[in-house]
């Protein structure tokens, strides 16, 4: 059987990285798909790891070519998901995972791309503001601008299939595998094996 594609939207700060990272080390069938982005790294992460770093030229040069699914500009940085990856995987029979904002699956909405589409919720706002403060990489203004967007980004969580609240990292990806075996669980997926089942 073809794999599926997942989104995963959550705000900046709210854990996605995390719960996708939990998520890979439970089943070797999920992937995460590596985003491209024009941001400088984090300390600790790893190019071709974490994401794929380009310059804002590299970047523009791969978008002019078509070889994004989805693209948005964020926080004065560009973001991208590869398409040829992404494809590939799902051809292979993996769940991919992206993780992008909510712009992005908006965009893919739009244009049709058939996923399951999961938002992760944190616990509160408060402390979403302690998960950024406590990161240690945004100036104060910056966390604000985030808890501001933040409050947008969530209030659009109608846009997607799921949620999730991510207070209790477990009980988070316990609720994102639910989620998975019930969308592998659907009828229409089982054309192929259930002419199989009959024939046999």
């Amino acid at each position: 059987m073809k794999g599926m594609l997942i989104v995963l939207s959550a705000p900046s700060g709210a854990g996605k990285t995390t719960v996708c990272q939990a998520l890979l080390e439970r089943t070797d069938r999920v992937k995460r798909a590596i985003t491209t982005t024009t941001r400088p790294p984090r300390p600790g992460e790893t190019d071709g790891v974490d994401y794929f770093f380009l310059s804002e030229e590299e970047f523009r040069e791969k978008l002019d070519r078509g070889r994004f699914l989805e693209h948005a500009r964020i926080y004065d940085h560009y973001y991208g998901s590869g398409r040829d990856y992404v494809e590939s995987q799902v051809e292979a029979g993996y769940d991919v995972v992206l993780v992008i904002d909510v712009q992005g699956a908006r965009s893919l909405r739009e244009m049709g791309v058939e996923a399951v589409y999961v938002y992760l919720l944190p616990p509160s706002l408060s402390e979403l503001r302690r998960r950024l403060e406590g990161r240690k990489t945004d100036s104060p203004e910056v966390i604000e601008k985030r808890l501001s967007r933040a409050r947008d980004e969530i209030s659009r969580y109608t846009d997607y299939d799921y949620c999730v609240i991510n207070d209790d990292l477990a009980a988070a990806v316990d609720d994102l595998e639910a989620i998975l075996r019930a969308e592998r669980s659907r009828a229409e997926k089982f054309s192929g094996k259930v002419e199989e089942i009959i024939a046999s």
